[in-house]
């Protein structure tokens, strides 16, 4: 069978959702660190806070894949799970901010006050139900769009990603310009953080709304024919365990999963210590109640909107490329040279280059792994596989979070340290690029 190509408004829509919900995913990643280190945490502790939602992630994707793989109903097959992840996610994005505000100041387990524990439970529902939102975007670019056609709709996706996470990252500084407070008591998380997500989780809902009305998904009949799959043998395959899908995975799954490793620990390291490294290397405190912590925090997201639109530009470049692998090389070399310079730079102007180096990385990552991940697959299990792919995500994010204390201390409690490593990742990351066979089909 011949595989259609769709229209460039096709593309689009089917991924415009994701615009949405990378507002979310910014705004989670820009602030967590900024949020918690506000509520009272100790910078040795900031990073544990962030092992929990990857592990929720590494249960609920695989899931959500098997489960999404055998659903078939009037609203489609992946976007009920879209629908329901991004309701989900509004509801958390109302609460999360308002830990400080709830006078859990006394100490409980492990230390931490019930401030702390309200907000960690909100970030491991905010984390989970932005994944189960995200995930279905993937997977209808795999269902629905031919080899041809990938990079393109990944690059899309990548570039409407970054297009989001440049307004999340602008938002607090936005409200702060607007004239809304950027600083509270002790405890309290400022407003601009609190409208910053408020009207994130407005535009996420109306963003997904606009894909789950215009992309009308395959029916099963469809499916098969566009994959080239035989009904019955599917049927006597939907039995099979994910421990056997595993087994049975191409040697792309391991390979690009490798590489992911290194990215996104990397990623979670600058996550977590961007906020210290910049109120540390540039205002000169370390104080969390401080204004020029607060500053930073608000820097935080402007360099980080920087990074998107290196993203943003870097998408355009990676079609481009007559080798995806050569595009990914070059991508996380990019991004390492960026990590390594924020350990040097002192002047937040100057950070702008250093963060646009790193969204060369930023777009690699969202759109090359799943390019080379969904061309290697039949197009059986799509959503399952796709699923078990987000353990390459989650599990680093997890040993990262996990060993990140640790770390800290090896490096004598500099958190700009941190990013240095995050570099060196990169180019450990880089190195096993050369292990994926991009031409690699499952049969």
């Amino acid at each position: 069978m011949q595989k259609r190509d769709l229209t460039s408004r096709q593309l689009w829509d089917l991924s415009f959702g994701f615009f949405g919900v990378q507002i979310a995913y910014a705004l989670q990643s820009a602030n967590i660190s900024r949020i918690f280190a506000t509520l009272g945490a100790d910078p040795h502790q900031l990073s544990f806070f962030w092992i929990l939602p990857p592990l929720m992630g590494m249960i609920v994707q695989p899931l959500i894949g098997r489960w999404s793989d055998r659903t078939w109903n009037r609203l489609g097959r992946r976007k009920p799970y879209l629908l329901v992840g991004a309701l989900v996610a509004v509801l958390v994005m109302a609460f999360l901010p308002n830990a400080g505000s709830l006078n859990f100041s006394t100490r409980l387990l492990l230390g931490l006050n019930g401030a702390m524990w309200f907000g960690l439970f909100s970030l491991i529902f905010l984390d989970t139900s932005i994944n189960v939102a995200m995930q279905p975007f993937k997977m209808m670019v795999g269902d629905m769009v031919n080899e041809q056609q990938k990079a393109k709709a990944y690059s899309i996706q990548s570039f409407l990603c970054n297009a989001g996470s440049f307004a999340g990252y602008l938002f607090p500084i936005f409200f702060t310009w607007i004239g809304i407070a950027n600083t509270a008591p002790e405890g309290v998380i400022p407003d601009s953080v609190k409208w910053s997500f408020y009207v994130g989780a407005a535009i996420l809902i109306l963003c997904v709304l606009y894909t789950f009305m215009r992309v009308k998904e395959m029916n099963p009949q469809e499916y098969a024919e566009f994959h080239g799959i035989d009904p019955q043998k599917q049927e006597q395959k939907k039995g099979e365990g994910l421990l056997t899908l595993l087994k049975h995975a191409p040697k792309t799954f391991w390979t690009v999963g490798l590489v992911q490793f290194f990215c996104w620990a990397a990623f979670l390291y600058m996550w977590t210590y961007t906020n210290g490294t910049l109120a540390a290397n540039v205002w000169g405190t370390t104080d969390p109640a401080s204004e020029g912590y607060q500053a930073a925090g608000n820097w935080v997201g402007v360099v980080f909107a920087v990074q998107a639109v290196g993203s943003m530009l870097w998408a355009l470049v990676i079609p481009r490329f007559k080798r995806l692998k050569t595009a990914y090389v070059v991508s996380l070399l990019l991004g390492a040279l960026g990590f390594a310079s924020v350990f040097f730079v002192h002047d937040k102007f100057v950070l702008f280059a250093s963060f646009l180096l790193i969204g060369a990385a930023w777009a690699a990552m969202l759109a090359l792994p799943f390019t080379l991940l969904t061309n290697s697959l039949s197009g059986e299990h799509m959503g399952e596989y796709l699923g078990l792919f987000n353990c390459t995500i989650c599990l680093p994010q997890i040993v990262a979070a996990a060993t990140g204390g640790l770390v800290l201390k090896l490096v004598g409690g500099s958190q700009a340290a941190m990013l240095l490593l995050a570099g060196v990742l990169l180019v450990a990351g880089a190195l096993c690029v050369g292990l994926v066979n991009e031409k690699a089909k499952q049969s």
